[in-house]
């Protein structure tokens, strides 16, 4: 039985990758975990090996969807791209997870918090495209993959400015933002309904909102959830998430979703 109150907006997380949750490597993931613990809500484990069926009735019974990031990267053939030299290996499992709690969360109006490669998964289940090796391809002076993680090396930063009108300005109070970063692919067209709310200095899009309708779905490039005891932004995200499922969650009536 869950420690949570029955009225705490429950999240669903999925497992970053399939072989980390089979292997029981929950080091990373359970960063997100605490941090939608500290913002009020009930974090919900989702596995990546859930039958459809069984997937589709735990989404229903979720108020909020957090995207982590991952070691892997999004198909390409899921945007008619050919795989680039540097591409990581994708994971179906987990792609078929995000897309089916995605598919839900629009139909459903529930809020997306979509995290690194998160925004990623977010930007090709909405049609857009990536790219696939910012350093290949870009040939940026700014280190956005964290190169040289396992000894050591420190995490980097980079600045980035929030765009005029959005939720994520509102959240920061200011258009200047410093954020961290360990990724090696970004959006490249951005999919339909979302609007590009931040970006770094290079042009690569550090944040995506969606546009369409009134609901909640913020995706952004780097990690807020390494961020929350240090940074008031990376509170507020998982802060503003859970408030806005918690107030969905009682126009529509928690207990039939339980």
């Amino acid at each position: 039985m869950s420690t949570e109150t029955a009225g705490t907006p429950r999240v669903g997380i999925p497992y970053r990758t399939r072989k980390e949750e089979l292997a029981n490597d929950r080091k990373r993931y359970y960063l997100y975990v605490e941090a939608v613990r500290a913002a009020g809500g009930e974090p919900i484990e989702v596995s990546l090996g859930l039958a459809t069926s069984d997937l589709a009735k735990l989404a229903h019974q979720l108020d909020a969807v957090i995207l982590p990031g991952s070691p892997s990267d999004v198909d390409p053939a899921r945007y008619g791209r050919a795989r680039h030299t540097k591409c990581a290996d994708a994971d179906p499992d987990r792609e078929r997870t995000d897309f089916a709690l995605l598919e839900h969360a629009f139909t459903e109006q529930k809020p997306v918090l979509a995290i690194c490669y998160g925004i990623q998964s977010l930007n090709v289940f909405l049609g857009g495209s990536l790219i696939q090796d910012i350093p290949s391809e870009l040939h940026t002076t700014i280190r956005h993959e964290w190169v040289g993680r396992s000894r050591g090396v420190p995490e980097p930063f980079h600045a980035a400015l929030a765009q005029t009108g959005s939720r994520l300005l509102a959240l920061a109070g200011s258009s200047e933002l410093r954020v961290n970063s360990s990724h090696h692919q970004s959006v490249r067209g951005v999919g339909h309904g979302l609007r590009v709310t931040a970006l770094a200095p290079d042009g690569v899009v550090e944040a995506l909102e969606w546009t369409a309708e009134k609901s909640w779905v913020l995706g952004v490039q780097w990690h807020p959830e390494r961020m929350v005891a240090t940074d008031s932004l990376a509170r507020a995200l998982f802060e503003d998430l859970i408030a806005t499922a918690a107030k969905t969650a009682a126009k529509e009536g928690v207990a039939s979703r339980r």
